[in-house]
């Protein structure tokens, strides 16, 4: 297909609805409920959120679609990283699009899982692809980590030999809550900007961008699969309260796309989607040396080789 912001808009929304029919099927219970919205300054977007499943609490598989004058932040940004013959002026407009995933599970033993896929261009013709999936469990388990990771290279080699290592060192970086000094889970890789460098093509870059989202769905499944019938605790299940509590302060402390939203005056509900329906802050929560908790807390690093 021709690439541009109509054609890839079009392949996000067929995306959205393969994944959500991929999650409904795992689910066996809950369906999505699809909310079409509009943006008053430009575009808008198609939100399913899906909850009470058998697996699934609360997720959401987010479309968007926005155009309209560039937000004062995003100027500053672009203005210290794009060179002078692209630097935005205030004639300048953006559109960008893309589709967004947070899914927390019923089950603690099932990893909360985030995957974001985005394309964004402004009217003086700069413009990138960026992303990135990673993935939270409430208990590391360290054969399922490598999974994850494994299917994120094998992604990765495909296009390009140097994405994998590249691209896990930036999610390890960006996927970190700095006050807590920890990673948000077991990372897998993240991206920005990618456009044309190193010798490879916008085009070859829009196929790999294509094959991360086309990863998401069987790679969850399988991890879905592998855990959903694991019996556990009121002990875990406030373990993982307090999780859903660090994620949640990722999401509205450090995560560029909720900040994105908010600036560009995005609508509230579909921004917020990635918020758990519960979690928890216990005052000075302290683990249990060697517990299945505490191990867990141990490898939330960055730097660990999981394959």
């Amino acid at each position: 297909m021709e690439i541009n912001k109509t054609t890839i808009s079009e392949w996000l929304q067929t995306l959205q609805s393969e994944i959500c029919k991929a999650l409904e099927r795992a689910d066996g219970k809950s369906e999505f409920k699809k909310d079409d919205w509009q943006r008053e300054e430009g575009g808008g977007g198609i939100s399913c959120v899906i909850e009470n499943g058998h697996v699934i609490e609360k997720g959401g598989v987010m479309f968007s679609a926005v155009h309209g004058n560039i937000p004062d932040f995003l100027m500053k940004e672009q203005a210290h990283s794009i060179s002078d013959n692209k630097k935005p002026t205030i004639e300048d407009t953006f559109f960008a699009t893309g589709v967004s995933i947070v899914i927390h599970p019923q089950n603690p033993m099932v990893p909360i899982i985030h995957m974001n896929i985005r394309y964004f261009e402004m009217s003086n013709g700069t413009k990138w692809l960026g992303g990135g999936i990673d993935l939270t469990p409430h208990y590391i388990v360290d054969s399922d980590a490598h999974y994850f990771h494994k299917q994120l290279k094998t992604v990765c080699d495909k296009h390009n030999q140097t994405y994998y290592s590249k691209f896990k060192t930036w999610a390890d970086d960006y996927f970190y809550i700095n006050h807590r000094k920890e990673t948000r889970g077991i990372g897998g890789i993240f991206f920005d900007r990618l456009n044309t460098s190193e010798n490879v093509s916008f085009e070859q870059n829009f196929a790999f961008w294509q094959d991360v989202g086309k990863l998401f769905a069987p790679t969850y499944v399988e991890l879905i699969n592998r855990n959903k019938h694991k019996s556990f605790t009121a002990e875990n299940k406030q373990w993982q309260l307090i999780r859903r509590g660090r994620y949640v302060e990722f999401n509205l402390v450090y995560d560029k796309g909720t900040r994105f939203g908010l600036e560009t005056n995005g609508r509230i509900e579909s921004i917020l989607m990635s918020l758990p329906a519960q979690a928890s802050w216990q005052y000075d929560f302290k683990t249990i040396e060697n517990s299945e908790e505490d191990l867990t807390l141990k490898k939330l690093k960055k730097g660990i080789n999981w394959i």
